[in-house]
């Protein structure tokens, strides 16, 4: 005899799982790894709170979905270069169930390896995070939650290390995450993109520097309203330590540098 109630209940149970972090009610199961299939749900503000002095974050912190502003010097949602950030993460900090709200700064900074679980930025000001740290070895992880208009950059990869971004909404934006490509030091970045919803517009998923051997893997990516295609997932470029602007250098899976093919995303 089968029982149909049995998963059902299970249903509602993964659905209520999901609205608890922010993502999307309505998902599917892919070799093991949840794909969206509608888009984001945007959440709700547990109250406000006004920062206009950095707020250092170390160990775990978690804001139960409280708003976090800039005011008075952290008052600016502009594109200037060198704004000081919202929140400032020591290496090894986890940051859990916050939003970003505008005014934004500089959003958020990680001096080493990070945590950025369950995190919201509404109107990106500078960049939404940067991540900093100079050690190989660091790995910043961001996952579930998103970022929509940002003007230009979403995270702002500066250091070294590994960026693992999963389970990420992202709507009307520039780049998704961008390898510096003028930095007075550079690395070798690695950058993982998996589980992630692009809705347009948007002008590149991620953008790299060959000439640095950087590397992007892209898995289960989803792009909305771009039926011309106009979002580039991966952006070649060769990266300089002068601060003059880099040269772009090609589009496109390659195997090395760029590392995906076509059925690793889907348009809708």
């Amino acid at each position: 005899m089968t029982s149909p109630a049995r998963p059902r209940a299970r249903r509602r149970a993964l659905t209520g799982t999901l609205a608890a972090v922010g993502l999307s009610a309505v998902m599917i199961m892919t070799d093991g790894a949840l794909s969206p299939a509608s888009a984001a749900t945007w959440p709700t503000a547990n109250g406000s709170q006004a920062v206009t002095k950095t707020i250092p974050i170390s160990g775990t912190k978690d804001y139960g979905m409280k708003r976090l502003y800039g005011s008075g010097d952290l008052g600016t949602g502009g594109q200037n270069e060198d704004q000081d950030p919202i929140l400032d993460l020591a290496p090894g900090a986890v940051l859990k169930n916050v939003i970003i709200g505008a005014p934004a700064a500089d959003g958020i900074h990680c001096e080493g390896s990070c945590t950025l679980q369950n995190v919201w930025w509404e109107d990106v000001g500078e960049d939404a995070a940067t991540f900093k740290g100079s050690s190989s070895s660091n790995v910043y992880t961001v996952t579930g939650g998103g970022a929509k208009e940002a003007s230009d950059k979403v995270f702002q990869f500066n250091g070294a290390g590994t960026l693992n971004v999963s389970h990420f909404a992202v709507k009307n934006f520039g780049k998704l995450v961008r390898s510096c490509g003028n930095c007075k030091t550079q690395y070798k970045r690695t950058i993982n993109l998996n589980t992630i919803e692009a809705t347009y517009k948007g002008t590149a998923l991620v953008g790299i520097n060959t000439n640095y051997g950087d590397s992007a893997t892209l898995k289960n990516i989803t792009i909305v309203g771009d039926s011309s295609k106009k979002i580039v997932p991966c952006q070649k470029y060769i990266g300089n330590k002068t601060g003059a602007e880099p040269t772009k250098n090609g589009t496109g899976p390659d195997g090395t540098y760029c590392k995906y093919s076509a059925s690793d995303i889907t348009y809708r």
